[in-house]
């Protein structure tokens, strides 16, 4: 089977030097998933996929007993920066002194900047292949102070204190969407408490916006960086919300919500991706209850009207900036 990536067609063309690879924030790939023996990585999507497979998949926050103390581990490099970083002293952290690692990526997603991250921490870096745009280099753990708690940014936005991850959407800054979504929030929703759905709940800034005002919040993300960032900045706001990772709603009980509120996503790493969106407009009716409300912000361009009309029969604009609209649409078709 061929690979589908751009870094996976490099790493195929060393496949006879892999016995037990061990894949770190890997891209979905079918050859990858065949010719690896586990994953991890903070997307659970990517989880979901592996173990379908049969294969081992854990987050680094739930990681599983000698998960990285075999075989060949590989890091993808991600878009992020930081999080290459991050990812980078985690595997230094969790692994003996000496390990032998490998860090793969695509030049237009950073990987060029990997043998100077190396050289800061003072790692060893070997170039062993280049080729389709993208770099494999080789290096080796090192014990270092661990610093992996230095990677948590808090910061004081709209009277709330946020804890951000380089791993989440936005790290680091509230965007122009979300304050958007809350300026019409603060008008469309009513002063008693609501059960409310904080579908991709980033660094929680939405979760405790709603919390600190009463309501009843569950928040979901399919990032495992978003999930304990959104429980940090609960706690830091002294509110309470039940967090949970989940792929759109596959992790959810049949509870149904009065609202569904969502700033979503249509980026995976470089490439746009509508999937999760669709998912979840399409099926909010099936968890709103009887006259429930989904309110979502988009940039203004994105096909998003045409699926709220033919999923609930109309939708309204309640906000827009030009650049950022908040669409509403309730279950009556109001």
């Amino acid at each position: 089977m061929s690979a589908q990536t751009p870094a996976c067609q490099l790493l195929e063309r060393q496949q006879d030097d892999y016995t037990a690879l061990m894949v770190v924030a890997p891209p979905v790939d079918a050859w990858l998933i065949a010719q690896s023996t586990g994953v991890i990585s903070g997307d659970l999507s990517v989880l979901n996929e592996w173990q379908a497979a049969g294969k081992t998949a854990c987050s680094p926050f739930m990681l599983l007993e000698n998960a990285v103390t075999h075989g060949e581990i590989v890091l993808f490099w991600p878009k992020a920066h930081q999080l290459g970083i991050w990812w980078l002293e985690w595997l230094c952290s969790v692994l003996p002194v000496g390990t032998a690692i490998e860090i793969v990526g695509e030049h237009n997603g950073g990987v060029k900047r990997v043998p100077k991250v190396l050289a800061e921490r003072g790692m060893i870096c070997d170039k062993r292949d280049n080729a389709r745009r993208c770099s494999l280099f080789a290096s080796r753990t090192i014990a270092f102070e661990n610093t992996l708690q230095d990677a948590w940014q808090r910061f004081e936005a709209l009277g709330l204190t946020l804890v951000s991850h380089p791993g989440v959407f936005g790290h680091g800054k509230v965007d122009e969407g979300t304050l958007l979504l809350l300026e019409s929030l603060e008008k469309e929703l009513p002063k008693t408490p609501q059960r409310i759905l904080d579908m991709g709940c980033g660094d929680g800034i939405i979760s405790a916006w709603l919390a600190k005002r009463g309501h009843t919040v569950t928040a979901v993300d399919v990032s495992a960086f978003a999930v304990e960032a959104t429980r940090r900045t609960l706690e830091a706001n002294n509110v309470d919300g039940h967090v949970l990772q989940s792929d759109v709603y596959s992790a959810l009980e049949s509870q149904a919500y009065d609202f569904i509120i969502s700033n979503p996503p249509f980026h995976q790493e470089r490439d746009v991706s509508y999937g999760p969106s669709q998912r979840l407009i399409r099926q909010a009716p099936e968890r709103l209850a009887n006259r429930g409300r989904l309110i979502i912000v988009a940039n203004a361009f994105l096909p998003y009207p045409d699926l709220l009309t033919g999923t609930f029969g109309s939708f309204e604009t309640l906000a827009d900036n030009r650049r950022f609209r908040v669409y509403g649409a309730s279950q009556s078709g109001r």
